[in-house]
């Protein structure tokens, strides 16, 4: 009979508590490595920058050049985003660009991107619409709730500007 009881002293290695535990143990190091596993390979790694090795190794020296080359133009502008956008709702987004003088930039290439840090997937580009001299808008709806950083690139000719500007994306 006391074969068939679990306890320390029986001889028999699946009923002794102890080899019980440490099975179990193993058991579940097992299954949560398994769907640690799992979840690597079905989600985004969250690393999407291809180039990035050649994008960082001059970094600074793209910033300093970037920099100057906007203090050369004198460009200015004023953004009007949402505060908080939600999802799948289309929201208006209007820049107002300005030259050196004060002049209304108009006839320019305006692009509104969206850049999903954790889904390269997820990102997409739409052209501004210039509705008034100097004030491009369009309407953006995102598909996804999170971060997004929004860059906001104008080209007039030979001259580009560029900014940027976080939005958080909520659910209704």
């Amino acid at each position: 009979m006391s074969e068939k009881l679990i306890s320390q002293s029986n001889t028999k290695a699946l009923r002794n508590p102890w080899v019980i535990g440490w099975l179990s143990l193993v058991a579940i190091v097992l299954i949560v490595n398994i769907v640690f596993i799992t979840l690597a390979y079905t989600t985004n790694p969250g690393l999407v920058t291809d180039d990035y090795y050649e994008r960082g190794r001059d970094h600074e020296q793209n910033i300093r050049k970037k920099m100057e080359a906007r203090n050369a133009l004198g460009w200015t502008y004023s953004a009007d985003f949402p505060t908080s956008p939600k999802i799948n709702q289309k929201e208006l987004y209007r820049v107002n660009l300005a030259d050196k003088k004060g002049t209304p930039l108009d006839n320019s290439q305006v692009k509104f991107t969206a850049y999903r840090p954790s889904d390269a997937s997820a990102d997409f580009t739409l052209d501004m619409v210039e509705t008034l001299p100097g004030l491009y808008e369009i309407n953006a709806l995102f598909p996804l709730k999170g971060l997004w950083e929004i860059t906001i690139s104008i080209s007039r000719g030979d001259d580009y500007y560029d900014f940027s500007r976080r939005a958080s994306v909520a659910t209704d």
